[in-house]
Formats: C-alpha cells, structure tokens, sequence
C-alpha cells in the first residue's frame, strides 16, 4: 500500500482547496460594449470621421492627431485608434471589450476557469480598471470597470448621429469554440442567428448577459479573407431611432452616398440599416433599434436595445 508523506498530502489539500475557491468565484455583471480598438494610418483623415461626421467627442480634443484616440459616443462607450504594428495591414480590428461591475472579480473568475488572464488589472488616469484576455481563436477581448472620472458631457453632444454603439461584430471560423468563451463562461445567450440564403448561418448574436448590447459572430468568410471582407466583419454597430433621418442628418453635413441604390439597406434580421466606412474600410452599421418586419430565420430571444440620449 502506498504511503503518501504529510507534506505531501497537505500539499494536495491545500492545492484542491485553492481549485474549488477559485471555481466558487461568481461571475459579475457584464452590461454591454465597451469600446472597440481600431487601428488607423491617417490619425487626422480619422478625426474628420469620427469627430466631425459623426459627432463623437475627441479625446485628447486639442493638439496633433495621434495614436490613442478616443471617440466617445457615450460618457462610457468609445471607438479608440491606434497605430498599426504594421501600415496598411489587412486587419483594422485590435479587440473589443465589454463593461462589467468589477473587472478584478471577472478577472479571478475567468483565471478559475482556465483562461489565461493577467496578474493584475490595469488601472487608468480616468479610474477605469480593465483587463485583456484571448478568445479561443486569439482576438483580443477586453473587459472595463468605468471609473468615476469619465469625460464632460461635450457643448455640442446633441450632433451626435448616434449616442450609442448596440453591437460589435468580428470574423469567427469556430462557432462551438467561440460559444464556450461566450455562453458557457461569460453567460451571453442567443439574441438572433441567421444568414442569407436562409438555409445557412452567416452571422450569430450573443446578448451580454446583463444588457441589451450583443457581439456578433462574422461566420463563412474565405481563408485568408482580403481586406475589404476583414473591414465588414470587424464592424460597429451604433444605434439610431430611424435610419431616414440618419440620412437626412449625413446629407445636411456633406455626406453623399457613393454607391448605386438606396443606402437604406433592410436587413434579413427584421432591422433598417445605413453602412458607411471610416478611412481605414473599418463597417460602421448604423441600425435602428427595433425591427420593422419580422426577423429572417429565428426570432429573437431577447430584449430589444433603447434608444437614450444620456451622455
């Protein structure tokens, strides 16, 4: 019969004692999209963009163009770019990161599942806490606590065309694998799925488990994808009451659409949507909150995003 030595049988105890406090960890609320990190050549064709045509508040406001920029739609939900490792890459997308009620709480819970998290999180001037982690894929999923020094309402908030961003969307080659990241650890569920044809799936929504906010899987995209499908699946989403009016809005700035057609699109999800570029190819689907018919292919299974006007 083996003998195992006290030490090592404390060890074992000790070490099984650790496993399950860690596994005993609840996951905090996760309310939504916290930003998305972009990466951009031309800082200043940028601000024009994001700052001037879509009425985002700047932040740093004054002085060059430079990477680190942020554009906020909301006192907690912005579009920041960055430089590229290298100019002109195919991929724009560095990562998208979501709120949450306490980012080291999630960052324990994650770490208890077997994800491979940071020692610590990372506290900024503003207070926010954050933390980054890998999806099972690779990309960049990051996590924010806002802190209590969040940027002033701007004078001119009122010229924003949205006041929030509802849903981010990425490439995804392994819906199985993804799910697990999303529904099995972090408690996203099913908002919509569907494709077109209908007989295929081509896109996946997953509603943050405590809001109304959803990331969106980008399925069936070809290997390697060229840079044009990489700027339509790595998109943004901001919200607005009425696409129309969006228009009106753009036209009013000096916008003019380029392509043939409408540029009111009605989506196959039951849902009014206006889709321009940023400099860099980067999609930024303007879509209205509701649909105006009933969603191709499955219903949705939760709640519908709000429209605020809350800084």
């Amino acid at each position: 019969m083996l003998r195992l030595k006290p030490f090592v049988v404390l060890s074992f105890l000790l070490a099984s004692v650790a496993s399950q406090g860690q596994l005993a960890i609840k996951r905090p609320a996760i309310t939504g999209i916290s930003h998305l990190t972009l990466y951009a050549d031309d800082f200043g064709a940028s601000k024009v963009f994001y700052a001037g045509l879509l009425g985002w508040k700047a932040v740093p406001e004054a002085g060059p163009a430079a990477s680190g920029i942020r554009f906020y739609a909301n006192h907690l939900q912005y579009v920041e770019l960055v430089s590229p490792p290298t100019k002109g890459q195919d991929d724009r997308l560095d990562g998208v990161a979501f709120l949450t009620a306490d980012a080291e709480q999630l960052r324990a819970y994650l770490g208890g599942h077997g994800v491979a998290v940071p020692a610590s999180v990372t506290v900024e001037k503003n207070g926010d806490q954050s933390f980054t982690v890998l999806d099972p894929e690779g990309n960049k999923v990051g996590f924010v606590e806002p802190g209590k020094h969040s940027p002033a309402r701007p004078a001119n908030a009122g010229e924003r065309l949205s006041t929030h961003i509802m849903h981010a969307g990425y490439l995804v080659r392994d819906r199985a694998m993804l799910d697990h990241f999303y529904k099995d650890l972090l408690g996203f569920h099913l908002y919509w799925q569907g494709g077109n044809p209908s007989s295929r799936t081509d896109w996946v929504m997953m509603q943050a488990p405590e809001g109304s906010d959803w990331i969106e899987y980008m399925l069936g995209l070809p290997d390697p994808a060229p840079r044009g499908d990489l700027g339509s699946a790595n998109h943004l989403a901001p919200g607005v009451v009425s696409v129309a009016e969006l228009q009106k809005r753009l036209e009013a700035k000096g916008w003019k659409h380029e392509g043939r057609g409408n540029p009111q699109v009605l989506g196959v999800d039951g849902k009014m949507q206006l889709d321009l570029h940023d400099p860099d190819g980067t999609r930024v689907e303007f879509m209205e909150f509701v649909p105006v018919q009933t969603a191709c292919c499955s219903a949705y299974t939760g709640e519908q995003p709000k429209p605020s006007d809350a800084w």
